[in-house]
């Protein structure tokens, strides 16, 4: 049954089309939250996702749009079809990414060292997962202010990735992004608005893994849908005390009334 609150709920999920994004998409509209989604280039990842949506009768929740975060143009006017269309809007989730297949295909087993990397790649990573997020929160917070109540929530990663050698930028990005939650978090304190990060705690099956990848690791990689139940909690008023944290998705406990396994799950970001 849905919520009626999440019925009047407006989210923009940023890189929806596939992954983690698509799983998003889809567990906000399931709840009955209107979700506007973007993707950068591919129509056809918005036609899959709209398709999914319609079996399971949730497409009217989703509008797709083609929209880079690395422009703010296209950020602003996000916002804007958000709130045209909606009159409103709640959830901000900075999905949208680049990885390290932008700087080698054999990333995972042949590491590229920082000096190696080109500085356009360095450029187009960090321009998508550092200044993207800055973008989108810059013209969605003041919706969130009047509102008095909102939600941004930043798809983040491991720690231990973000130290990993052979993962620059990806993980110089990730941890620049974590130190916007924190400061974000502490900027909008007392306001109604609540920034956290979400990471699923794992390798998950989404673009950012290279298609020669082997079998036995891929066997491995986790279900995109798994951040879907901590997505719904922290865009819920449940989580309204609940900022400037990281929620890590494989930790999270089946039952969130389980007030121990929530507290293994949140930890401060940053």
């Amino acid at each position: 049954m849905v919520d009626p609150v999440n019925s009047s709920r407006v989210a923009i999920v940023t890189g929806g089309g596939r992954g983690l994004g698509r799983a998003m998409v889809l567990g906000l509209a399931g709840a009955g939250i209107h979700v506007v989604t973007t993707a950068a280039r591919e129509d056809a990842e918005l036609d899959a996702l709209l398709a999914q949506a319609e079996r399971m009768e949730a497409a009217g929740q989703v509008v797709p749009m083609l929209a880079d975060v690395t422009r703010e143009d296209d950020c602003r006017g996000v916002v804007a079809a958000a709130v045209d269309a909606f009159g409103r809007l709640d959830i901000l989730v900075n999905n949208a990414g680049r990885g390290m297949k932008y700087v080698s295909r054999d990333f995972m087993t042949a590491p590229t060292r920082f000096w190696e990397v080109e500085a356009e790649t360095w450029r187009l990573v960090i321009d998508t997962n550092v200044n993207g997020p800055f973008l989108m929160a810059r013209h969605a917070v003041p919706w969130m202010l009047k509102a008095g109540w909102g939600r941004i929530v930043n798809i983040s990663m491991n720690r231990e990735t973000m130290r990993r050698r052979g993962f620059s930028p990806y993980g110089p990005s990730k941890a620049a992004l974590e130190s916007e939650t924190a400061i974000w978090a502490r900027d909008l304190a007392g306001t109604g608005v609540t920034v956290n990060a979400l990471l699923p705690g794992g390798a998950t099956a989404t673009g950012m893994i290279p298609d020669g990848v082997a079998e036995e690791l891929r066997a491995k990689l986790l279900d995109p849908a798994i951040v879907v139940a901590p997505l719904l909690w922290l865009v819920s008023a449940a989580a309204d005390g609940v900022s400037g944290k990281r929620v890590t998705a494989t930790r999270w406990p089946v039952d969130a009334g389980d007030v121990g396994a929530l507290v293994e799950a949140i930890e401060p970001a940053g």
